[in-house]
């Protein structure tokens, strides 16, 4: 696991801005840097050794120095295209990864791209026809940032390396917060500062330096389709177990000690279970409803391995707050990504990369909202009218009446009411507490180009569809990633596994989500590692006790400090933040994801602007 920065074309001191660039993300590489440099282009690398520890250095050229290439990422199925490339007279001067990749593509171009096997975000550079060609793993695990500034192209693992390029003027993206009050994440293509994108997951982008006017060239490689077939549990359950097996000894290659995550949930206790490893790490909270660490031992024991743990203080947790939003370089409100920077700096103390289970949720259909299709289905089988006369009805009724939000719900297509895991404002509420809101795209604006490639779905695999597309990419592994990253840790996803989604993507709706379970088959197959307690746990994930935290006078009057702060009321309608924060107090509605999701704006906008 690394980082790289780079930038096509010269600029004064080229050398020295590169090399600030890089060591602004040092915490992605600490063990090494490198440096490939000329006139056109400029890159930089940092270096967390895992696989050929003494030989792995990048940049890494190919034979005869007329392509160079840097690596973000792990390649799980290097080994056997490594003897293919050997078999077809490549040369190597390495035992890493990174320099198949480069080999590959020498011999198949972009045709590389369906052969590979991993978490990855790569830069190959060819200077003999001077083009650019970067690519973003298939589901979005490593990131890819990119901007043109005067017709250069400067990229990197981090916006943050950004800062130190002399033509590059923050500017906040007002689009992006609008949105990210709905989300809780950035979730458009153009980031937080103004003219930075993403690279799409399974995507790849060439440019050509020099050529007049030259543009970017961003193509879709991988399609995630979900095709289910007609199969039978128990055959269903020896796939999913044999491709996670098979997928989880994939994920163990390194030259050095691999620890794992450890929550109360099933999907890394599966991991757990099986990765056969010395150590596993878990963290939890001063509070006893939210704290999994007991289980987490007891599990640990159970399979004879060793569990490290921590219980974060409420004030540690507060206090780590403004560099954990500098580290992820665009704001997140999940309350879990903290959690996850504490478990990373716990096991970045005894080892240099961990197993976790983000995926299996999406994958498998393992979030409980996914039932809601199969609840409300005595609803949404009458005819769409009577359906909008039931919604309408309901609205008029107080929030307190049961069966409320159940009939405007139900009132509702999957395409108008679900838009991922998170819906924190709605379009009116944030309109009502921002100071210029410009209304340029609502939640189904964004998400419609989505429903469309899967019309033709049940409603529980077009949710799974949109998590994968949204949820999973703006939340899940941004946060597993940058946290994770700040502490110098690798942290591998062995369910986000292309051989492990062809088994998922097979299997029939009822056999992932029903009106009883979630991840029915998951679970089944997991069953014979843990105990049937674990295997039968509803999801949590890293649970924060916010809501308790926001009505206490300490932290109430920091958030308060922040909604009244000039930032706050450069972009926000304060009385309507403070009155947010006062109702949630004094207990008149939990308004805690909202405040959070303003505070942490606020809080990120504070290290990157002020």
């Amino acid at each position: 696991m690394c980082g790289f920065c780079g930038f096509t074309g010269t600029v004064e001191n080229s050398s020295s801005v590169i090399e600030k660039m890089s060591d602004r993300i040092v915490h992605r590489g600490p063990d090494s840097s490198g440096f490939c440099c000329n006139d056109n282009i400029n890159i930089g690398f940092r270096r967390l050794s895992l696989i050929d520890l003494t030989g792995g250095s990048q940049p890494i050229y190919n034979e005869d120095k007329t392509k160079v290439i840097v690596l973000n990422g792990e390649v799980y199925n290097y080994g056997p295209l490594r003897e293919e490339m050997l078999g077809r007279g490549h040369i190597f001067t390495t035992a890493s990864d990174t320099e198949v990749l480069l080999h590959l593509y020498e011999e198949y171009g972009i045709k590389m791209l369906q052969m590979l096997r991993g978490m990855f975000a790569f830069v190959i550079y060819d200077f003999k026809t001077n083009e650019v060609f970067a690519v973003r793993d298939f589901f979005g695990i490593k990131p890819f940032y990119y901007v043109m500034i005067d017709g250069n192209l400067v990229f990197g693992s981090e916006i943050k390396s950004f800062l130190e390029y002399p033509k590059f003027v923050a500017e906040l993206n007002e689009d992006a917060l609008e949105n990210y009050l709905t989300f809780q994440y950035s979730v458009l293509t153009e980031t937080f500062f103004k003219g930075v994108y993403k690279l799409p997951p399974g995507h790849y982008l060439k440019y050509k330096i020099g050529e007049p006017n030259a543009k970017l060239e961003i193509v879709k490689y991988f399609e995630i389709k979900f095709e289910p077939v007609e199969i039978g549990l128990e055959h269903t359950i020896q796939a999913i177990d044999k491709a996670v097996q098979d997928s989880i000894q994939k994920h163990k290659i390194s030259d050095v000690e691999v620890g794992s995550f450890l929550s109360s949930g099933v999907d890394s206790s599966y991991v757990a279970s099986c990765f056969k490893g010395q150590k596993t790490f878990t963290v939890g909270f001063d509070y006893d409803k939210y704290n999994e660490i007991e289980y987490a031992k007891t599990l640990s024991n159970a399979v004879g391995i060793e569990n490290i743990s921590k219980t974060i203080s409420t004030d540690e947790y507060w206090g780590i707050l403004p560099k954990v939003q500098y580290h992820m370089d665009e704001p997140l409100a999940d309350p879990s990504a903290v959690a996850l920077y504490f478990v990373s700096e716990l096991a970045s103390k005894h080892v240099k990369a961990v197993m976790s289970g983000e995926g299996a949720d999406e994958f498998f259909g393992g979030y409980n909202i996914y039932k809601e299709p199969l609840d409300l289905r005595i609803l949404t089988s009458l005819p769409m009218p009577i359906r909008k006369f039931l919604g309408k009805m309901a609205t008029k009724f107080p929030f307190a009446v049961k069966g409320r939000n159940f009939f405007i719900r139900g009132s509702k297509t999957i395409e108008e009411r679900f838009i991922g895991n998170a819906n924190i404002f709605s379009v009116a509420e944030r309109s009502k507490i921002l100071k210029r809101p410009t209304g340029k795209f609502s939640p189904q604006d964004i998400t419609k180009p989505f429903y469309d490639k899967v019309s033709g779905y049940d409603d529980i695999t077009k949710m799974q569809y949109i998590d994968i597309h949204f949820w999973l990419v703006g939340d899940i592994l941004l946060k597993a990633d940058k946290m994770s990253m700040a502490n110098s840790l690798e942290l591998r996803v062995p369910f986000l596994d292309k051989e492990v989604f062809k088994v998922a993507s097979k299997i029939p709706t009822r056999l992932r989500t029903n009106r009883q379970e979630t991840k029915y088959a998951f679970r089944h197959a997991a069953r014979k590692y843990m105990p049937e307690a674990v295997a039968q746990k509803k999801k949590l994930g890293f649970p924060v006790p916010i809501r308790i935290w926001l009505k206490e006078d300490k932290y109430y009057n920091m958030v308060k400090e922040a909604f009244v702060s000039d930032a706050a009321k450069k972009y926000f309608n304060e009385a309507e933040l403070v009155k947010l924060l006062d109702e949630h107090r004094l207990g008149k509605k939990d308004y805690s994801r909202r405040i959070w999701t303003v505070y942490m704006f606020l809080v990120w906008y504070k290290e990157f602007f002020n």
